[in-house]
This record gives structure tokens, sequence and C-alpha cells, in this order.
């Protein structure tokens, strides 16, 4: 088999496209052949050192990615030869093969193509629990999404607009916003040009959403927990846009509204029944035609530096898929 290697994680640059052993499972694994893997953001972080797993040395990142079950370890029951998995194990995806806990897959149905499938889990699993369960989000309220062309940001519309939610999408470039309108946005703000706060205060008949979605942080964060409706709840997804924010305390004291941190990876670990049921949710909407992975490109596995670089001019809408 071959992979890109990280031998030393100092950054994109010092990753190898090598030959290896391929691996044989053990207790627990499987071997899958890698059909497709996209990139995400803890995908660059894995490879400078700064995301909060260190795996150890070398390692082939590449956290998402789907393919065919190959060869099977002992203890492995509900998977088979053959079978069309999709796995977010954090690291063996930018390969052509890899080892992954058995526990970790999600079976394919039919019709769910690798492009797909290896866009999903992260993004549509980190936006359900989000909004679903820890928003407690119901129909006719109003949400807010940032970054909203992005990946968890696309999937986010997609969710909130199945579950009848009005979706404000935000944006930084009208192209994206013209996507986020593609998507099922009922109304979009492109924050480098417009003021948010005015802007919300239009459209919201001077309420204010009562869900916030953010996965960027930085600047953008305190104007628009200005802007949340009274009880409205503020989900912490991540930091896209660089700075961790601070916001002053008195600010969900005088709204009523509640700060709610949202790791999808630790409830999956510590609640998997209920990560189960969502996944088995999310794969009917998926067939139901509800949800479906925004792929801003496929590129060959052999390009995974240049991916990784477009990554990097935030100009990519929804996920890039590298495929074998």
């Amino acid at each position: 088999m071959h992979a890109w290697l990280c031998e030393n994680p100092t950054g994109v640059e010092a990753l190898t496209w090598k030959e290896v052993p391929t691996p044989q499972p053990g207790p627990g694994e499987v071997l899958i052949e890698i059909k497709a893997a996209s990139l995400n953001f803890p995908d660059l972080l894995i490879v400078q050192n700064k995301y909060q797993m260190k795996p150890a040395l070398p390692f082939v990142p590449g956290s998402e990615y789907a393919g065919t079950v190959q060869a099977i370890g002992e203890g492995v029951t509900h998977l088979k030869m053959g079978q069309n998995v999709a796995c977010l194990s954090g690291t063996g995806g930018f390969g052509t093969h890899t080892l992954a806990p058995a526990k970790l897959c999600m079976p394919l149905p039919e019709h769910f193509p690798a492009t797909d499938a290896a866009a999903f889990i992260m993004t549509y699993a980190t936006s359900h629990h989000a909004l679903v369960d820890r928003a407690a989000l119901k129909a006719g309220e109003t949400v807010l999404v940032l970054g909203a062309a992005g990946g968890v940001g696309t999937a986010a519309i997609q969710i909130a607009k199945a579950v009848g939610a009005k979706v404000i999408a935000a944006a930084s470039t009208d192209e994206k916003c013209a996507l986020c309108k593609e998507l099922g946005a009922d109304a979009v703000i492109n924050y480098s040009t417009e003021n948010l706060r005015e802007a919300l205060k239009t459209l919201t008949a001077g309420q204010g959403p009562d869900v916030v979605y953010d996965p960027v942080g930085g600047d953008i964060a305190e104007p628009a927990f200005r802007s949340i409706a009274w009880r409205g709840r503020y989900l912490i997804v991540g930091f896209a846009g660089g700075p961790i924010p601070a916001l002053p305390l008195n600010l969900p004291l005088l709204k009523g509204a509640s700060l709610v941190g949202v790791f999808w990876g630790d409830f999956a670990k510590r609640e998997p029944q209920a990560n189960a049921n969502m996944m088995r949710t999310l794969a009917d909407w998926y067939a139901q035609g509800k949800v479906k992975p925004v792929i801003d490109r496929t590129l060959p596995m052999s390009e995974l530096k240049a991916a990784y670089a477009l990554m990097g001019t935030r100009s990519v809408k929804g996920k890039l898929v590298m495929v074998n």
C-alpha cells in the first residue's frame, strides 16, 4: 500500500508519499481499501502539531474516509468482506488502505457513493448534534449559521431546514452567499461588506436569532452574540477564523442566553447508542434527499498538498475530497 506519512509534524510540506507494508487487522479491526477521503480543518492542525490529539510518529493523516472492507479482524461480526463503509477514525485516510476500528465504521446503504460518504460523518454528525441535541432546535425558530459555506456550515443549513427552522446564512463573499441560498437558506449576510448586527436586526424584526451556529470564532463572535434573541443558544463549534474569542459574561446574563459547547467526538464516545441512532437518522435523510454533502471538488490522492493549499486560501465551498 501507499500513504502520505507524517514523520515530523512541522506542516504540510513535511508529508511524504511512501510505500509501506499493508497491515493485517487485529481484534476489533478491519482493513479498508480507501476509495475517497475528505479534508477537514483538524487534518491541517494535526500535521502542524496543533491538534488536541497527537498520534505517535510516524502517522498517516486523514480523519475521514470511505471504502471497501478487505479483511476482518477477530470479533468483528457486524461487517463483512466487500462491504462499503465510511469511517472517521482521526488518522489513516490519506492512503490506499488503512486499519480502522470496526466500531467506528458506518455501513453504507446502496446508492451512497464514496465521495459523498467520505464527506459526511464529521460535518453532518457535528451539525446534527449541535442543532438538534445541544440547541434543541424547533420548527419555526431562526438559526444564524456563521461560516455558512464551509463543510459544517453547509451541513448546518440543510439540517436546520430539515427540522423546519428559518436559516440566516452568513459568509464572507457574494459567491458563498449564493451557494447558501441554493442550499435553502432563507436569507444571507455577507459579513465582509455588511454590518452583521444591523442586518440581523432587519432580518429578524429586532428579535435576533434563536440559535447561533459558530464554527468560526474570532472577531465575529461578539457581535453575533450581542444580536442573539432572548433565551437564545450560542453553539460553540470551532475556531476556523483563528483567535478564540473572549465574551463578556454579562452578555449571556442580559440576554437570558446560553453558551453551549459542541464536542461531537466525545459525544460519540460517551453516548455511543445515541450517536448510532443519530447516524441512522442522517443516513435516512440522505436517502430521502434532505441532506447531501457539498463537494467543492475532487482531487487525486497524489495531489494532497495542493488540496491543503486550497484549504488555506479559504476559498473552498463545502468539502475537498481526495480519491484513489
